[in-house]
């Protein structure tokens, strides 16, 4: 469960006094030396400016460190996931595949088995996603597609090419610069996610590993009669921040202006998700009950499960009235995970969250 950290100089404080209170509950990540640590680490101590606290592991490795040998903070794990995490942040843009596993002398479905426990993703989707990002980013830096494919690792343009097909639904060589919504990647802890912006608005916010992004995207297009290209706006630099807040557990408010793509009954549950508070959780009927259709039960599911923008339409809050988790789009441990987030949070905190400003959009 993730802990609600305290200020970083508290952290800092912890760090240099080797603070047992915080083992395992807080982590700190070195920037000048790309190594994460538990806060009790014998190790000599960093300057201030260089440490970024995080509340997992997994939190740290996302953001591409790699664990310390000396106080181990993945615990009584296979040493050979730290010896798979600094290979690949020594050459994230490597293409790996099982078969380069086995040549390290491991068997596949081990390492597999390991990195969904511990980072609920395995090993190959994390090279994946590591390879996308870096191409993603050539991309939107003006940089020609052969540039960001060899930036990404793919051995071939038709391999990137189609990896970018099924992300953003075209081939790279299609985008201009001149579209009105940008896509750009985010790295939150659990994992990356695709923001979809322009001057005025987020339009979409979705996990990239999940597999219907590419429909919703598809459709968005369809809906603003426009297509998508890579880049941010103030939008999305604004959401991020946002992100960083409520991820810190500094903050459950999301003001960053948000343009609702879909009718007048799914718009109006979307409002009634944006009213419940962060750590509390609805059913299904419960939200058919407060738009005063008690029997409109599975429309509200089609409309909890429509939202195209995650966290700050805060779908995962709408559990089984038996009080299952039900389906997520961006999967059930990452549902978990937010509803564990928000409940960590004090109350005062989640009394910070009040509803977004929507922008009126075509049904």
């Amino acid at each position: 469960m993730m802990f609600d950290l305290p200020d970083d100089d508290t952290l800092y404080a912890a760090l240099l006094a080797r603070d047992p209170r915080y083992d395992g509950r807080a982590f700190v990540a070195v920037a000048s030396t790309g190594i994460f640590c538990r806060l009790t680490c014998p190790a000599p101590k960093p300057l201030r400016r260089n440490c970024h606290f995080f509340d997992s592991a997994a939190a740290c490795a996302a953001e591409g460190f790699r664990p310390c040998r000396r106080c181990h903070p993945l615990g009584s794990t296979e040493p050979f996931v730290a010896e798979l995490l600094e290979a690949l942040q020594a050459d994230p843009a490597r293409r790996w595949s099982e078969a380069a596993l086995a040549a390290r002398g491991l068997d596949p479905s081990t390492v597999r088995r390991a990195f969904r426990r511990h980072f609920a993703m395995t090993f190959l989707d994390m090279a994946r996603a590591a390879r996308l990002r870096a191409g993603f980013g050539t991309l939107k830096d003006g940089g020609r597609v052969i540039e960001a494919q060899l930036e990404a690792g793919f051995a071939s343009g038709s391999g990137f090419r189609a990896a970018f097909a099924r992300l953003l639904g075209r081939a790279p060589g299609a985008f201009t610069g001149r579209e009105m919504l940008k896509a750009d990647w985010l790295d939150p802890p659990l994992g990356g996610m695709i923001a979809v912006s322009d001057a005025r608005a987020l339009h979409l916010l979705e996990f990239a590993d999940r597999k219907a992004l590419p429909t919703e995207l598809k459709r968005l297009s369809a809906l603003v009669k426009g297509d998508i290209g890579i880049g941010r706006t103030a939008q999305t630099d604004r959401i991020e921040t946002e992100l960083g807040a409520y991820f810190a557990g500094r903050s459950a408010r999301f003001e960053t202006p948000l343009a609702l793509h879909g009718t007048a009954f799914t718009r109006a549950v979307w409002d009634l998700l944006r009213a419940i508070p962060p750590g509390a959780t609805r059913s299904y009927s419960e939200i058919a009950l407060a738009l005063g259709r008690p029997q409109a039960v599975r429309a509200v599911a089609r409309a909890n499960g429509a939202n195209q923008i995650a966290i700050a339409i805060p779908c995962h809050r709408v559990i089984g009235a038996d009080g299952s988790l039900t389906g997520y789009g961006g999967g059930l441990w990452r549902k978990e995970r937010l509803i564990a987030l928000e409940r960590s949070c004090s109350q005062g905190t989640a009394r910070e969250s009040r509803r977004t400003p929507a922008l009126p959009a075509t049904p």
